[in-house]
């Protein structure tokens, strides 16, 4: 039972029993409506005022039953206070236990830094592509918000603070995503995590359009300009709507989770050498590869035939679900 309706039965049953006993005094002492209540309320309070009028021996009676009643009421109004905090104060205790536990066994993650408007449109992609990841923000509210997206660690705190990052376990994450609402405060990020971790991948929003070099001077990765992005959403809208459609109803569908996503042939994999073919991804996985490109600054090579060879540092690019890219990972790391 949450508080308030404790609260509320608490204030109905001393109701019920200030009601009770002044109807009791008027009607066995016969006294009027203001002698019946100021008479209930010093028995209650245990003041100890002298009788408004001599009592009876049913008006002793009444008397005695108020003192017991009040007096059990007020133990369990007390209790509930008691236990409400009490309980509050353990479930912070352990809510806090289970969050550095999941700290603790973060690896390969995502940092996002800020859960603002932006921040939490990040987070819910991160998680709806089951991505592991940890949020730092200052603003306790607009962490609570992030529950209705799935549970994810968090952290309160100034993402500047280095001491905040390595908590976040930035020396074993993935990358770190910085949406702060200032220039300034995402500069300060981007110089402290690359100083804490130099291979870092670090991608960062930027408010003006003049912050791009400064950004990517500090340590970014890769830098998103919010009104940028806009300016091109506007385009498409107008004069590619159906491309639009369709890439708003991969993303937003409610029920399938459809991302275009990346794997990469590393070193020692059996599939070294290999053709797509004789992979054979489509029936094995369900996918199809879009484009294939050799390392991070290769030349794309689209729509690749059945006859292309795979080698270390290869990238497909595909279109599927987080279980039909988790497969497609697992028969590159293994064959």
């Amino acid at each position: 039972m949450r508080l308030q309706k404790r609260l509320a039965l608490i204030g109905a049953l001393f109701l019920a029993v200030f009601s009770a006993g002044t109807a009791a005094f008027m009607l066995v002492e016969g006294w009027p409506f203001l002698d019946a209540l100021y008479m209930t309320t010093i028995t209650l309070s245990t003041v100890g005022f002298q009788e408004v009028h001599p009592l009876s021996t049913g008006g002793r009676l009444v008397a005695m039953a108020l003192i017991l009643g009040g007096t059990g009421s007020l133990a369990y109004g007390l209790s509930v206070v008691t236990a409400f905090i009490v309980e509050g104060e353990l479930r912070d205790v352990l809510g806090k236990r289970r969050m550095e536990k999941a700290l603790a066994k973060l690896h390969g993650h995502v940092i996002v830094c800020g859960a603002g408007e932006t921040g939490k449109h990040v987070v819910e992609e991160l998680l709806k592509t089951h991505t592991p990841c940890v949020v730092i923000e200052q603003n306790l509210v607009r962490l609570k918000h992030l529950e209705r997206f799935g549970p994810t660690p968090v952290i309160e705190g100034d993402a500047t603070d280095g001491e905040v990052l390595t908590r976040a376990r930035i020396g074993v994450a993935r990358g770190l995503i910085t949406t702060l609402p200032s220039d300034k405060d995402n500069l300060f990020v981007i110089l402290t995590a690359r100083e804490l971790n130099p291979k870092l991948r670090i991608v960062s929003r930027a408010i003006q359009d003049d912050s791009d070099p400064k950004l990517r001077k500090a340590g970014a990765d890769a830098v998103v300009s919010a009104n940028q992005i806009g300016g091109l959403r506007l385009v498409s809208e107008m004069i590619r709507p159906q491309v639009v459609s369709f890439l708003d109803s991969m993303l937003r569908d409610p029920h399938r989770v459809l991302r275009v996503e990346e794997a990469e042939v590393v070193p020692g994999s059996p599939v070294v050498g290999k053709t797509l073919g004789a992979l054979d991804l489509i029936n094995r996985v369900g996918l199809v590869v879009i484009a294939k490109r050799h390392g991070p600054e290769g030349d794309y090579e689209y729509n690749p035939k059945g006859s292309s060879r795979l080698e270390v540092g290869d990238f497909l690019i595909v279109c599927g679900g987080p279980g039909q890219i988790d497969a497609l990972r697992e028969v590159l790391a293994r064959g």
